[in-house]
């Protein structure tokens, strides 16, 4: 996927999101991320929700038992 840039304010303009909101997602590793921030932010960075997803999950896998 190729990086996508915007600033935090034009995404919360954007998305209807908080700027803090957007900075806790930015800077806080432990923050959970909303299903429906994911869909937002990537609808106004111009990227598809699916593939965001998939880079945000690249590292996930299911745990063999």
């Amino acid at each position: 996927m190729a990086k996508k840039s915007a600033s935090k304010a034009e995404i919360a303009k954007k998305t209807g999101i908080s700027k803090s909101r957007i900075s806790e997602l930015t800077l806080n590793p432990s923050t959970q991320l909303r299903v429906r921030e994911l869909y937002l932010i990537a609808l106004a960075i111009d990227a598809d929700p699916g593939e965001v997803l998939k880079e945000i999950c690249k590292d996930m896998n299911l745990e063999h038992k």
